[in-house]
């Protein structure tokens, strides 16, 4: 995903053009497109969606950059706009498998990416409400503190810290069902 290559400018990039991409913003992209991939990734499911959903964001990024890029933390921008994006496109294909399951009469199973040993806890935590999935994935995924989880996902401290000790126990219970019905 270089999006300097994708828009065809390989070292031009900030060569003073007005399609050339600033400097300041490829680095930007490359320095954060990872861990924003991970977040989306942890709370989507779905490698291409989540792709999606990412270039998405950086896209808004780059459109805005003269505004994102004087920032404190555009990053966190770029996690939040990414965020609001994978919910909803999520409440939007939930709705069409519901729509789907409906008309065929039998129920959707969702495909979902191998994590690894991980799989189990990813798959609870996308059956946790929106908001504490949310905030699951940018603490686990992400690697971000409250502070900055709750900038991202624009509620208090307080709010984001009872969010995910919430959280913590529904996936406790989750992942003890998920373990006793093996």
């Amino acid at each position: 995903m270089d999006i300097g290559a994708a828009a065809g400018l390989g070292d031009d990039v900030g060569a003073g053009t007005e399609a050339a991409v600033p400097r300041a913003f490829a680095r930007f992209y490359a320095d954060q497109v990872t861990s924003t991939l991970a977040v989306v990734l942890a709370l989507r499911g779905h490698r291409v969606g989540a792709e999606d959903v990412v270039q998405e964001a950086f896209l808004r990024a780059h459109d805005r950059w003269e505004q994102v890029g004087r920032m404190d933390r555009p990053d966190l921008w770029v996690q939040r706009v990414a965020l609001n994006l994978a919910t909803s496109q999520l409440r939007r294909l939930g709705a069409e498998a519901r729509a789907v399951t409906r008309l065929a009469g039998r129920r959707h199973e969702p495909v979902t990416e191998a994590f690894g040993h991980e799989q189990p806890f990813w798959d609870a935590v996308r059956r946790l409400p929106a908001k504490q999935a949310r905030v699951v994935a940018l603490r686990y995924a992400g690697d971000l503190p409250v502070a900055e989880i709750a900038e991202v996902v624009g509620s208090a401290e307080g709010t984001v810290k009872a969010q995910l000790h919430t959280a913590r126990q529904r996936l406790a219970v989750l992942l003890q069902d998920e373990e006793g019905g093996r």
